[in-house]
């Protein structure tokens, strides 16, 4: 884990944010006699639709204004912000470790007391229960929308030759052989020179494979990655054999432009892929499925992460104006405006329009069935999309035991500070 020790990394002690908090503005801005709610948001991609919940909310209410600031590299911003002793109501912020350092730092408001919590699928709820590094009473965050990762499928060619939906690993790599035997098709497209890449298989591979607090579980003392992981290693390395040819030589947008001309029957990559996808081939009929990992379909697990989440600031002065903030962003209506925009899920239950490409997923999605991106729990010091990487380049025989050795002697050296303290805390 970081040593919290300097802002750029967010990292100062509970005590030190605790201080400042107490010594900055109170948010009691006012505007014609109306409260100021502010709010800080990290997706400056969803500009439009946060502009629209803006403008609709402000038209809504007399008492009460609404600012939404959108910045590039919010959470810089946020980081500076807090050393200028100027503090948002309100941040949008994904579900990951940014969240887990906040939350550590003792940042945020326990919402427990609000209504909203009760509608939120019971998976994401839990997402925000393993983010934290020390077990906390109260909620502190309250999902918004969540993306998916899996293989994305060109719908069409799959219906042109009559091959289906695979439920079971070995189904998979069944219909890989298939494809690759009967067809100038590649079965799956990479563009691993983007070592991010790599973290899509690895991340739709490991919730089916691995427990989901794995890395808490790491913590505790309780197991190691050489164990947790090794099938997951293995089969990530089996899926070079449906690949393009050397896959380290093509980035993201390649990845994405060859799927959107026909190359690949399939792309194993987040939800979040579409768009440029789409940009190269606008008309293309594409589907998705969770990534079959195991032999029996009932152990598949769609992974499915927190993309955005809101979370008030412990010292806003402006509880029930914020809440009434929160109430507006939980209508249905108003997160239909951020799923359209976004091609998002949403966290809340109930009977929303989910975008075509979901539809082979829809059903783990309704039945809440999911679990969270693993990466999203890794330190970023880590690199480890960069390991990743270096272990599908290596050829010989002992590459997984040395690719999961590494894993677990990098972990306890970036998370030393974090294992000490669960320690402490156990005893």
């Amino acid at each position: 884990m970081k040593k919290r020790n300097t802002i750029p990394c967010l990292a100062l002690t509970g005590t030190a944010i605790s201080a400042l908090l107490l010594s900055g503005c109170s948010n009691t801005d006012r505007s014609d006699g109306k409260t100021v709610v502010r709010m800080l948001q990290y997706k400056p991609e969803a500009v439009d639709a946060f502009e629209e919940m803006e403008e609709r909310f402000n038209a809504e209410h007399d008492d009460i204004v609404l600012k939404i600031e959108s910045p590039n590299e919010a959470m810089t911003v946020l980081k500076t912000r807090l050393i200028k002793e100027d503090y948002p109501d309100i941040v949008g912020i994904g579900g990951d470790i940014n969240y887990s350092n906040f939350l550590d730092a003792d940042l945020f408001m326990d919402i427990s007391d609000f209504e909203g919590i009760s509608y939120i699928k019971p998976s994401y709820m839990q997402i925000e229960k393993d983010l934290e590094f020390i077990p906390q009473e109260g909620i502190y965050a309250l999902p918004y929308a969540a993306n998916c990762a899996g293989i994305l499928y060109n719908r069409d060619m799959f219906e042109e030759h009559g091959w289906e939906i695979p439920e079971t690993w070995s189904e998979f790599t069944d219909l890989c052989e298939e494809i690759q035997s009967t067809t100038d098709i590649y079965p799956l497209y990479f563009g691993y020179k983007d070592t991010w890449t790599c973290l899509a298989p690895w991340n739709a591979l490991a919730v089916g494979l691995v427990d989901s607090d794995i890395c808490s579980q790491v913590n505790a003392g309780n197991t190691t990655f050489t164990d947790g992981y090794a099938e997951v290693a293995d089969k990530i390395k089996i899926l070079l054999d449906y690949s393009e040819p050397n896959p380290y030589a093509y980035n993201y947008n390649d990845a994405c432009t060859a799927f959107a001309r026909g190359e690949s029957a399939m792309y194993p990559i987040g939800s979040y892929a579409v768009p440029q996808i789409q940009s190269v081939n606008p008309d293309m009929n594409i589907d998705s499925f969770p990534f079959p990992a195991n032999e029996d379909e009932a152990d598949n697990v769609l992974n499915s992460g927190v993309d955005l989440q809101f979370c008030v600031m412990k010292e806003t002065k402006n509880t029930e104006a914020v809440y009434e903030v929160l109430r507006f962003l939980y209508e249905d209506e108003t997160i239909q405006i951020y799923l359209n925009d976004q091609n998002a899920v949403p966290c809340k239950q109930g009977d929303f329009e989910l975008p075509s490409m979901l539809d082979g997923m829809k059903s783990y999605i309704e039945s809440d069935r999911m679990s969270d991106f693993h990466d999203h729990h890794y330190p970023s010091e880590m690199s480890v999309d960069a390991m990743i990487q270096t272990y599908l380049m290596d050829d010989s025989s002992d590459s997984a035991e040395k690719f999961l050795n590494r894993f677990d002697k990098e972990w306890v050296r970036y998370n030393r500070d974090l294992i000490e303290k669960i320690k402490n805390y156990r005893e």
